[in-house]
């Protein structure tokens, strides 16, 4: 069974939404359920994570409500303040859904890069700890020190990294040596997986398999396919690719796989990461 580990709907209508805005204007409008079915159809697609994309815990009400009604949404991953003196009681009441399998705060926009690391924030880090929740890393190379260190310091907390955490991509670039130490750091850790998702967008429209193909090696190398999952990031691909091109490149950079190895980076890993 393929899926698809990351992607997003949204419904600017209901106001909550920092981004998109006009600054990604191809992506700057509703995207729903009826929008993706065709494209998951012609990649055999048969479930999805549904992930968070504005800090709100309405929005997360929103998803929920979207996979309730939807069988191809098998899990949510949401948002909530973990640094709120309710948190834990906020995680409870969107625990009262079974489509939320994660949390996801948005450390990418947090300046303080050891946000996670805070005083306030671990109450809610324990709690996610001691129900079973996972934990998405929406962050860039400076994240992955911390992140190391929550890791450490929460070993039943089940992380992902999204996007191989952003490394500068493209123009021949080989991947960074710090970025590499920190994935290597936190694959050597068993509660942590990776995403193989994101890399085009990070490029831009003038991608190339070749500009992919190293920092895909790296990831693969460090975590090995039990701990990585492809995920599309639609319709954010959308602004470099398209779920259908980005589905078979990806494809090819795990070529190299046997074909069971490809199954657990297509489907399998996810499933029981986000126990689907």
């Amino acid at each position: 069974m393929i899926v698809d580990s990351h992607q997003h709907f949204w419904q600017l209508s209901r106001g909550d939404y920092v981004w998109p805005n006009e600054s990604v204007a191809p992506i700057f409008r509703d995207f729903a359920p009826a929008d993706l079915a065709p494209h998951l159809a012609e990649a055999g697609v048969r479930q999805t994570v549904l992930v968070q994309a504005t800090d709100s815990v309405a929005e997360t009400c929103f998803l929920l409500d979207l996979a309730a009604q939807h069988d191809v949404i098998a899990g949510v991953v949401g948002w909530v303040d973990l640094r709120a003196p309710d948190a834990v009681a906020t995680i409870d009441s969107l625990r009262s859904s079974p489509w939320l399998k994660g949390l996801r705060p948005m450390l990418q926009s947090i300046a303080d890069t050891d946000w996670i690391l805070r005083d306030a924030v671990q109450p809610a880090l324990a709690h996610m700890q001691n129900v079973g929740l996972r934990f998405d890393a929406l962050v860039q190379p400076r994240h992955l020190d911390p992140l190391a260190t929550m890791a450490t310091r929460y070993p039943g907390l089940a992380m992902v990294i999204d996007h191989l955490a952003k490394p500068v991509m493209g123009n021949g670039q080989d991947p960074d040596p710090d970025w590499r130490d920190g994935i290597g750091a936190l694959a050597a850790l068993p509660n942590v997986w990776c995403k193989l998702s994101g890399m085009v967008t990070e490029i831009g429209p003038d991608w190339r398999q070749e500009d992919l193909a190293p920092f895909a090696q790296a990831v693969m190398t460090a975590f090995g396919p039990d701990r990585v999952m492809w995920g599309s990031d639609w319709p954010v691909v959308n602004l470099a690719a398209d779920y259908a091109t980005w589905f078979a490149t990806a494809k090819r950079l795990v070529g190299h796989l046997s074909e069971d190895d490809r199954g657990r980076v297509f489907g399998h890993v996810a499933r029981a990461f986000y126990r689907l």
